[in-house]
């Protein structure tokens, strides 16, 4: 490991968590981009599902970096996050905060139940997820965070908390492990139990900071066209993509490159997209645009995420179309409801363009027209 590149190292360390944690690849991948990008990652998924365990693993394995962890509640205060006002300074007049251990001085930042955060703390969170600057009163200083994890098991309804969400550039969901894979989780947690310090591969907050660097030299100019052409199509689609949001989409679209060891952008780089959901709803639909436009890449090395699912299973697909029918019909909708599922059955005639064997495809082809033409009669 000693002669290792920075890009290996880091992919040797997601290697490592992504033995300890089965089922979880997509994670770890992600936070793995969006540690090179030095973007922000949120997690959403319910109690139990390694959510901590994940980020908590990977701070450890930053060799010469500092980890802050915390779990927000509605009465969380300032001093918790920040630190304590230094007494000494305070009694010189001065309001000089202590933040020895506390997230103004951390590598690596984990907030649990981020959208428990209360008014008292959530403007100066703010500024520190987008700016990497902490303000408290007259005091101003950079911060030294690589990156951010957010998690949290429900989206947010205020519309103060979603300014939070929004500081989140990419999102993933985090579900329980298959059934099927729940002996490789034991096996796993009880070999990670077990793990000493020595054993965990490492990559110094130096080396990542380099890589970060290196991320912003990475050339986009094979597939800014077709990025372009996305954004345009999610903002046709009612998915929000600011202008500040597509530029920094970039530096997502770069890491992928980068940690794939590649210096330019290839079209399935783009697979990172579809990661920007703002609601559940959303996923599918992202999933659709992306990989109809992915799956005609030939280009390489791909990054493993571009290529899961990138053939079409043409039973799930026939799925979808059975349950899209049943959707229109077994229900009274509205007028944005209608439109999702229009939506939703365009990308899933795109994607049966795809499928391999030409008698499926055929079948599934005539199946998707005889929607169309009952949705457009009873629309």
């Amino acid at each position: 490991m000693e002669n290792m590149n920075p890009t290996d190292r880091l992919n040797d360390v997601l290697r490592h968590i992504k033995h300890a944690f089965i089922g979880k690849d997509e994670i770890v991948d992600l936070l793995g981009i969006s540690l090179i990008a030095k973007e922000n990652l949120f997690l959403l998924g319910p109690p139990g599902t390694a959510k901590s365990a994940i980020v908590r693993l990977l701070s450890q394995c930053l060799e010469d970096g500092r980890n802050f962890e915390y779990l927000l509640t509605r009465f969380t205060e300032p001093n918790e996050i920040f630190g304590p006002f230094d007494i000494r300074k305070l009694k010189e007049g001065e309001l000089i905060t202590n933040t020895e251990g506390m997230m103004p001085e951390a590598s690596f930042v984990f907030f649990d139940e981020i959208f428990n955060a209360n008014s008292a703390i959530l403007n100066s969170l703010l500024m520190a997820l987008n700016e990497r600057i902490f303000r408290r009163g007259k005091e101003t200083r950079r911060l030294p965070a690589l990156m951010f994890v957010g998690a949290s098991n429900m989206l947010p309804e205020d519309e103060a908390l979603a300014a939070l969400l929004d500081r989140f550039l990419l999102r993933v969901k985090c579900d329980y492990v298959d059934p099927d894979k729940l002996h490789e989780v034991l096996l796993a947690g009880w070999r990670l139990e077990a793990e000493t310090p020595a054993e965990r591969p490492v990559i110094s907050a130096s080396a990542i900071i380099g890589l970060q660097q290196e991320c912003r030299r990475v050339d986009l100019a094979p597939i800014r066209k077709q990025y372009i052409d996305i954004v345009h199509s999610l903002r046709s689609t009612g998915i929000k993509v600011s202008d500040r949001r597509a530029v920094k989409l970039q530096n997502i679209i770069a890491a992928s490159a980068l940690i794939s060891n590649r210096t330019t952008a290839i079209i399935s780089d783009l697979w990172v997209l579809k990661y920007i959901w703002d609601t559940e709803e959303q996923i599918e639909i992202l999933s659709g645009i992306i990989d109809a436009i992915i799956e005609k890449d030939e280009a390489g090395p791909a990054h493993p995420q571009a290529l899961y699912n990138r053939v079409p299973d043409p039973e799930e697909i026939m799925k979808e179309v059975v349950f899209l029918s049943s959707k229109w019909n077994g229900e009274t909708l509205s007028f944005e409801e209608r439109n999702v599922i229009k939506d939703k059955l365009r990308f899933v005639q795109n994607r049966c363009s795809w499928i391999k064997d030409a008698g499926q495809k055929t079948y599934i082809q005539k199946e998707i027209e005889v929607l169309w033409q009952h949705i457009l009669q009873t629309s």
